[in-house]
């Protein structure tokens, strides 16, 4: 008996206690569908029963604004008051009731009154700027926390509130002076200020901050924050010249391991300012000591950049190439021929091939380095792709296909083994033997990289568009020699092939590929001027055709980093997206339009 009243009791509890949660979901009911009379009513009979709930009280009192019923609301507030003087919030409330009574002179007596009777409290003073906030009086924010400052003796205490507050009034100066504070009182809220910084500042702006960090430089050179912040903002700014400044000053001074230096290398590399990485890894490499944790990536790295700048289709004589093949092979002396520097080999071996034009030193090199014991086999598999690429550049197909299909085998869902089927696939293109190569091009159509997708698929439509036209396959063969040729660096011959396929079939539709490829040609031959020439007839004369908005982008690319035109290359790469944007290459061109145009945060 005893364990059922028990029971009993408790389920008499729960219903009881479930009785305002179903009162006041009730009365939020009619507060939203505007019935503010049954909402008043049922708010006012919660407050009553909770006087220390404020929700209560504010859903109740603006009910009754809602009602315009401002007598009641007042006479509710006052009362509230005289029991509770120090809560700043009511004079803040009954403001707000004289402010709907277009009494606004009253209502800034008591707002001012509120600021003025604030205690040195920093939850009150936060309390009662928040109330302002609520009510988008952020000038009133502003004096709460200027005095609440005062009050506390602490110049920076709310400086974090205070640059939110300049930034709603759009008061870019004073917003990123008081953030700047924040930051320095309280080092958890960088990355959160810097994620507003970004979001809200223009390129104006971002000048006015490197100008307040100056400033506070000279006045405070030990403090590193400020030095950390300026190198932060020359990177937002893309301007890694002077972000190098600032992160070596920062090494040499905290006495790091480089790491800030190598990690602006690597930026500046993918943002093709070359020059300016290869100052970061000369940096380490000079100053670090060979066994600091970034001496040999360094000096790797300082390597593969000084071949970008070279082979990235920028002028060069060839004493850059011979010199560059030194360095090589000086970094090889000093860190051995061995599994570890496998990946070094395959780029020498590449400069050999492709710049140099020793593709016996290039094919001694990678059957060197594939004879390592312990090669990652990711790097083997690389060398081998590259050896295949060299053996037939200089004619010996088959061990270039035997080389294709072992990475092939070995990495079949792999990205690898897509890129060793495609090149297999297309030496049989070269060599004439069409439908086996449209078979797997068919395949690779569904790589899962993107760019072997795309080749394999416009080169299933070449083959398939061009064996359509007439019963002999005689000009496509004579077209796909001469791709070979290319790939060779033997231009003579494929001009004399171009001719041929000119004069024998003076109507066939190779047309705009033979002016296309002539232009890839003409690039490779460093003779920009011929190669731009090319795609431009391409896009004025074969507009509708398959090599439209590839030639588009190629010319776009030239202008952008050969021809030295930027506003061209812009111009080219919107026709891009705007004329073709079903082209697989529109997502490409809008990212690279953006990044000429200055946006600092691009997305597709």
């Amino acid at each position: 008996m005893n364990r059922f009243i028990v029971v009993l009791f408790s389920c008499l509890c729960l219903i009881v206690g479930s009785l305002p949660a179903q009162t006041s979901r009730l009365a939020m009911q009619y507060f939203e569908t505007g019935e503010f009379e049954k909402s008043a009513s049922l708010f006012q009979e919660l407050y009553e029963k909770d006087r220390r709930s404020n929700f209560y009280f504010d859903k109740y009192i603006e009910s009754l604004l809602a009602m315009e019923a401002y007598e009641e609301a007042e006479k509710v507030v006052v009362k509230r008051l005289k029991k509770e003087d120090n809560n700043l919030a009511l004079y803040v409330t009954q403001g707000k009731i004289l402010e709907a009574q277009y009494k606004d002179d009253e209502a800034q007596k008591l707002y001012s009154e509120a600021i003025k009777k604030m205690a040195s409290d920093r939850l009150t003073i936060i309390k009662l700027g928040n109330e302002f906030v609520k009510m988008s009086k952020f000038d009133l924010a502003i004096k709460t926390y200027e005095r609440g400052a005062k009050l506390l003796k602490d110049d920076i205490v709310f400086s974090y509130n205070l640059g939110d507050l300049y930034r709603r009034k759009n008061d870019t100066e004073k917003m990123i002076y008081h953030f700047l504070n924040a930051m320095e009182n309280e080092t958890t809220r960088i990355d959160n200020v810097k994620l507003l910084l970004e979001r809200y500042l223009t390129e104006e702006d971002w000048k006015e901050l490197q100008l307040q960090l100056y400033d506070r430089l000279q006045k405070r050179q030990e403090n590193v924050l400020y030095t950390e912040l300026l190198a932060w903002v020359f990177i937002q700014k893309k301007d890694f010249k002077n972000a190098l400044r600032q992160v070596k000053s920062l090494d040499r001074r905290l006495r790091e391991n480089g790491s800030r230096v190598f990690d602006l290398g690597n930026m500046a590399v993918n943002a093709k300012q070359y020059d300016v990485a290869i100052s970061a890894f000369e940096y380490l490499v000079t100053i670090k000591d060979p066994n600091s944790p970034f001496y040999v990536d360094a000096k790797k790295e300082l390597l593969d950049t000084k071949r970008k700048k070279i082979t990235m289709g920028y002028d060069f004589e060839r004493e850059d190439l011979l010199s560059l093949k030194t360095e090589y092979e000086e970094f090889l002396d000093e860190f051995g021929r061995n599994k570890a520097t496998a990946n070094i080999l395959i780029d020498l071996a590449s400069l050999h091939a492709f710049y140099l034009n020793d593709l016996t030193s290039a094919i001694d090199l990678l059957n060197e380095m594939i004879a390592y014991p312990g090669v990652n086999k990711y790097e083997m598999a690389n060398g081998k792709i590259e050896l295949a690429d060299y053996y037939l550049m200089k004619e010996e197909q088959w061990e270039a296909t035997l080389l294709y299909s072992q990475v092939d085998k070995a990495f079949k869902d792999d990205l690898l083994g897509q890129t060793a089927r495609f090149k297999n696939a297309k030496l049989s293109y070269y060599t004439g033997d069409f439908q086996w190569a449209q078979t797997q091009f068919d395949v690779l159509k569904a790589s899962t990289s993107k760019l072997i997708a795309n080749d394999a698929l416009d080169l299933s439509v070449f083959i398939m568009d061009n064996l359509g036209l007439d019963t002999s396959a005689t000009a496509l063969e004579l077209f796909a020699k001469s791709e070979l040729l290319i790939f060779q660096n033997r231009f003579e011959q494929a001009e004399q092939i171009w001719a041929q396929i000119s004069t024998n079939f003076p109507d066939h539709s190779l047309a705009d590929d033979i002016l296309y490829t002539r232009a890839q040609m003409y690039t490779k031959l460093r003779q920009y001027e011929k190669a731009a020439d090319m795609y431009q007839q391409v896009i004025d004369q074969y507009v509708d055709e398959i090599r439209a908005d590839n030639s588009l982008f190629a010319l776009a690319n030239l202008y952008e980093n050969q021809l030295n035109d930027q506003e061209k290359a812009q111009q080219l790469y919107e026709k891009l997206f705007v004329d073709f944007s079903n082209s697989t290459l529109a997502v490409e061109a809008r990212k690279k339009y953006r990044a000429l145009r200055g946006d600092f945060n691009d997305d597709t």
